[in-house]
């Protein structure tokens, strides 16, 4: 018990003298629906992002302003089919003090596919990694897989030294990989440290001036993201300037008042997109026809106008099919879903149930109340073509629940589902590979094996070329079976202080194209 004392002593003590504060940055203020997770390999949403991209830092950052990627941790790398080699920075620290070296990011790695949650299912074609020497690690793979150096943005590099110090109560020699620990506290060499994390309220982060890239003198000293604010909240919090960002959740119109008032619209254009995903395993959605028909009646016009915020901010665009626009397989910009109620009632029709005899399930998720007249424009549109419907309101932590059975998951769930990397394989692999059924991502339940063949294809491809041949004919594919409604290309929209510059949400020179990425708090200043 002494020792736990005297490491937590220590630990404080680290922390001080590491996170010393700088008058000019100030305190940033900033807030989420859900609650973020600080333990790297557990992260796998947008809270947990705003956390682990600060805390943490990986081997290869996504390009600012283009496509690609950059070194980070790695000064360099090279490698193609299966197997990478890369060059560790030779001036890295963790918050601890701790030299940065290649075995952390062999246990980074070991830990993340031994805990097997997050994530973790990118490296799955991963088939061992090495340490070469103390500034060299070499990954190799079962096979060639085009997104792999994408996947490492997710790949958060901890201090094994310090991690190995607090291993909790387990079995096996990892007893439980520190998960006790990193629960509360980060063990990263990033810009930013864990003071302090409570689940129910907020974390708190202080800056990390010993930070290998520098931390520029207006970034924030220290940041509060608080969890679970209701938008009512928000919204005077902001307007009293005793909050400075809100989250991306906050009600469009709610949005539009704060603009109004002199308040900034910061924006994140995503790799994702907005879905009504269909449970192709109950009745009547078991139908490709009656699936088609609520394709078809769905008003792609008017969910645009339910998320537009001001005339020029929106969040979203419209969707041209399975694939958002801009990714390899995606249809022209030009080529939007638009409504076509006699299609849909030809569908119904040809549909081998009666829709006088059903009930048409709509869930929508607690946390997000845009979700509510989402559900609503549904069911006013299935109404139309004499569909009856139900509308559930359900909490996020029930909904993952409920969705892990086909039997207990609703006809129709709302989702916005995110490219986690920025490449499209972490889009729709998680979503459509029969592999991933019964995940929050993946409520269709689809199993069909031309779209498993076409999902690996995407992830073997040699060439861009190849790659966009096998998503094209995926895009198709999926139009086809119609497991999903693709309701529109999704962009973030943030409320925000006027005293806060965050140049990675407002000038697409600086943009990440990784969701999350651009909540770098060492990016941003504080007047």
């Amino acid at each position: 018990m002494m020792t736990s004392i005297l490491k937590a002593s220590m630990a404080g003590m680290a922390l001080a003298a590491l996170a010393t504060a700088a008058s000019a940055g100030g305190t940033l203020r900033l807030d989420e629906v859900a609650v973020g997770g600080p333990d790297p390999a557990k992260a796998a949403d947008y809270s947990d992002s705003s956390l682990i991209f600060n805390v943490y830092d990986t081997l290869i950052l996504p390009r600012q302003g283009g496509p690609g990627h950059v070194p980070h941790l790695a000064e360099s790398w090279e490698g193609e089919g299966t197997s990478f080699t890369f060059n560790l920075r030779p001036d890295v620290s963790f918050h601890s003090g701790n030299p940065l070296t290649a075995d952390d990011v062999v246990f980074s790695f070991e830990r993340t596919v031994g805990l097997g949650q997050g994530l973790s299912y990118l490296f799955g074609l991963v088939d061992s990694v090495e340490a070469i020497d103390a500034d060299t690690v070499r990954f190799n793979l079962a096979q060639p897989n085009a997104p792999f150096v994408a996947s490492l943005v997710r790949l958060p590099i901890v201090d094994k030294k310090l991690v190995m110090e607090n291993l909790g109560d387990g079995e096996g020699d990892m007893k439980d990989w520190g998960q006790a620990f990193l629960s509360a506290n980060g063990a990263g060499t990033g810009a930013y440290i864990v003071k302090s994390h409570n689940p129910q309220e907020e974390t708190v982060m202080l800056r990390n001036d010993n930070y290998f890239l520098g931390v520029p003198e207006k970034a924030p000293d220290t940041v509060r993201l608080r969890y679970g604010l209701e938008a009512a909240t928000v919204r005077t919090l902001i307007a009293q300037g005793e909050h400075d960002i809100s989250s991306q959740w906050l009600p469009p119109e709610v949005k539009k008042a704060l603009a109004d008032d002199g308040m900034q619209l910061l924006t994140e254009s995503g790799t994702g997109a907005f879905y009504f995903k269909m449970n192709t395993t109950r009745a009547p959605l078991d139908d490709v026809h009656c699936r088609m028909a609520l394709s078809n009646v769905f008003d792609y016009g008017s969910v645009l106008k339910l998320i537009a915020i001001t005339d020029t901010v929106s969040g979203g665009s419209p969707s041209t099919g399975a694939i958002p626009v801009g990714m390899f397989g995606a249809n022209p910009a030009d080529e939007v879903l638009v409504r076509d109620i006699e299609a849909a009632k030809a569908h119904l029709a040809a549909c081998r149930y009666d829709p006088a005899e059903f009930t048409v399930e709509i869930s929508w998720i607690a946390e997000v109340p845009l979700e509510e007249r989402l559900a609503l424009l549904m069911q006013a549109n299935l109404a139309e073509i004499g569909v009856n419907s139900t509308i559930q309101k359900v909490p996020w932590a029930l909904f993952t629940e409920m969705v892990s059975k086909p039997e207990n998951t609703p006809n129709l769930s709302q989702i916005f589902v995110t490219a986690v990397t920025g490449d499209p394989d972490t889009l729709l692999y998680g979503m459509y590979h029969s592999t991933s059924a019964g995940t929050w991502q993946s409520p269709e339940y689809l199993n069909d094996a031309e779209v498993d063949s076409l999902l690996d294809a995407g992830r073997t491809g040699a060439s861009e070329s190849d790659r966009q041949e096998a998503y094209a004919a995926l895009n198709a594919r999926l139009m086809d079976l119609t497991a999903s409604i693709y309701g529109f290309d999704r962009q973030s929209v943030f409320a925000a202080s006027p005293r806060v510059s965050v140049p990675a949400l407002s000038d697409p020179a600086m943009a990440f194209g990784l969701d999350g990425m651009g909540f770098a708090f060492r990016l941003m200043e504080i007047e």
